[in-house]
């Protein structure tokens, strides 16, 4: 089976990872409304130097979002991983593995202390693949969202990267 390539974003991505983001969507994961099949992709807050891209074939199958957890310079040291999404056919095949370690390894090359991120406490595979690869629970937000007549925690995650 071949390893995912990743690579930054290119413009030129645009409408494979809008394609993405409208197919992968669930309440699994996410928090907002399901993006519009013609929603921009690329936006002033993720731009396409902001994303780490897969590829497994050729074709775009999964991406990162990084950023910074706040606009406050004084947490400009933590990089942030603001989303993550594999397609279905891509899953099981070490796409998110692989976009994860190219995250931190991104922050690290870059002198970031460190990196976290948000999970919704019911998805265990997301959670357990962020554990597998060093990051550890550093709060609780109990039932900070309702989605789909469900109470869920909202989970903050974090590593060191010195």
């Amino acid at each position: 089976m071949p390893e995912p390539s990743i690579r930054t974003a290119r413009p030129e991505d645009e409408e494979a990872l809008r394609r993405l983001d409208h197919d992968s969507w669930s309440h699994q994961h996410a928090v907002t409304p399901r993006p519009a099949p013609d929603a921009p992709f690329f936006r002033e807050t993720g731009r396409p130097e902001d994303h780490l891209v897969a590829e497994l074939d050729g074709r775009v199958v999964g991406y990162v979002r990084l950023g910074f957890p706040t606009p406050l310079d004084t947490n400009r040291h933590v990089r942030h991983i603001r989303g993550l999404a594999v397609a279905e056919e891509a899953r099981g095949r070490g796409v998110g593995r692989a976009l994860l370690r190219a995250a931190v390894e991104e922050a690290r090359a870059n002198g970031f202390r460190r990196i976290s991120l948000r999970v919704l406490g019911h998805n265990t595979a997301a959670r357990k693949l962020y554990e597998s690869e060093g990051f550890v629970v550093e709060g609780v937000q109990p039932e900070e969202f309702l989605l789909d007549g469900a109470y869920v925690d909202d989970v903050l995650m974090g590593m060191p990267l010195h």
